[in-house]
């Protein structure tokens, strides 16, 4: 098992010149699974190194895929020796994403069996959308023992899908199921975010008939035939958003490069709301600082409003504007479960129930802090840039799971962070004892 291990900031340093934003997480999460429905091998480029890509890979390869590193941040993948229509549990119940190995293994093969997801803990979030989803375009879907198991006894014929609610990852889902339905499929109230687009374009290269991503109604003309394709996923712009507030958090001046600027136009809004100078260019955005940050007020909504998976971030940042303000989750439940860290470094933030006011202290001091999902990591590493003195921050991993080199990337612009496993707390004079698994025998062993 892999020693756990802690980020160690020393804060107060300006952050100053240029970051290059990877590809965007919530895009090659389920591109990554798109591609059991390839007829061909597929090569993927701008290939995030995060955690929830390398739990892809390896479900890819225990379903039978073949996938190879050829070139810095690409992979060759060819799904054809897919046999097994099971996604594991131990590797499902680490990340949520891997729901979309549901629409993509349905889609290709008309049966699937997978683990209720995981991921971080943000409160109850359903998949009922999903199921209904798969269920309008005729599978049976079952649950047993935290195993979900869908089977199509006439086959995915194309429908009329109408989400109860704004989802994107039962949109996603329910394209991947219907790329190569029978007929025509309509999808109504679907999400409209970037990476929606993102796996629409990726299907479409390989010949996929799919109009109106990007709009609240998609449709899906069923094809029989897959081709193989080499795409680049789109940049990150949560990743972007972050480094942008980090910038702005530290009075830093920073060029975020390898960006879609219209893809950040409600986090810019924000962000020169409070104060901040962003420039605009053709794939980059320059952020820098040249007054006091003041208050707002923001409420969370689905693309194109502000995005959730900022809220954690622009909080930290308005605990350094000066008056109060007011902060609207309108997307996720449970969002606000970095509060009581934040409130360690100093920072006056009050909940009541979807709704946080922040006080504005203009400052916030270094503690010891932990992250309880990937975006409040991001929060308490911009958070720790600021403040006076040392911010440790543990359970990293979570961070890991969406932001590729987040160190060296902060490193590089300046910031004092290093990462250090984390040594186990003992008494004093009492000796370390770890326990010895037995030898394994060696396989050919009688």
């Amino acid at each position: 098992m892999k020693t756990p291990e802690k980020f160690v900031i020393s804060g107060g340093r300006v952050l100053h010149g240029e970051v290059e934003i990877s590809g965007a997480k919530n895009a090659v999460v389920a591109i990554l699974p798109a591609t059991i429905l390839a007829d061909e091998p597929c090569i993927i480029e701008n290939v995030p190194e995060i955690s929830d890509v390398t739990i892809s890979i390896q479900i890819l390869r225990e379903l039978g895929a073949k996938v190879e590193f050829i070139a810095p941040h690409t992979y060759r993948i060819d799904t054809r020796s897919i046999r097994n229509h099971c996604v594991p549990y131990e590797s499902a119940r680490r990340m949520r994403a891997s729901y979309y190995f549901m629409g993509a293994l349905l889609g290709k093969f008309g049966h699937c069996r997978v683990s209720r997801p995981g991921g971080c803990p943000l409160g109850d979030r359903p998949i009922d959308q999903h199921m209904k989803a798969f269920a309008k375009l005729g599978a049976d879907c079952k649950q047993d023992r935290g195993m979900i198991d869908i089977t199509t006894p006439n086959g995915l014929k194309g429908n009329q899908i109408f989400f109860d609610c704004v989802t994107v990852g039962a949109t996603m889902n329910a394209i991947l199921a219907a790329v190569k339905a029978d007929g025509l499929t309509i999808i109504e109230n679907a999400a409209k975010e970037p990476h929606i687009v993102d796996l629409a374009s990726f299907l479409n290269s390989m010949g996929a008939d799919i109009m109106g991503a990007g709009t609240d109604t998609i449709k899906i003309r069923g094809v029989k035939y897959l081709r193989g394709t080499s795409y680049a996923v789109i940049p990150d712009q949560i990743e972007a958003g972050t480094y942008m507030v980090a910038a702005a958090a530290t009075g830093g001046d920073v060029l975020i490069k390898n960006v879609i600027p219209k893809h950040l136009e409600s986090i810019i809004s924000v962000m020169e709301k409070i104060g901040v100078k962003i420039e605009q260019f053709d794939d980059a955005v320059r952020v820098s600082v040249d007054g006091p940050l003041v208050k707002t007020s923001i409420k969370t909504r689905p693309h194109p409003g502000f995005p959730t998976d900022m809220q954690p971030q622009i909080s930290a940042l308005l605990c350094l504007a000066e008056g109060t303000s007011m902060i609207k989750e309108g997307v996720s439940e449970q969002r606000f479960q970095y509060v009581d860290e934040l409130r360690r470094m100093g920072a006056d933030i009050q909940v009541d129930g979807k709704v946080a006011v922040i006080e504005g202290t203009g400052k916030l001091t270094g503690a010891p802090v932990k992250a309880c999902d990937l975006r409040a990591g991001a929060a308490l590493m911009i958070a720790g840039l600021a403040a006076s003195g040392v911010t440790t921050i543990e359970d990293i991993y979570h961070i890991e799971r969406g932001y590729a080199d987040m160190e060296g990337k902060l490193r590089a612009l300046g910031a004092c962070i290093e990462k250090k496993p984390i040594t186990p707390v003992t008494k004093q004079n009492e000796p370390i004892i770890q326990e010895v698994q037995p030898e394994k025998p060696h396989q050919d062993a009688v």
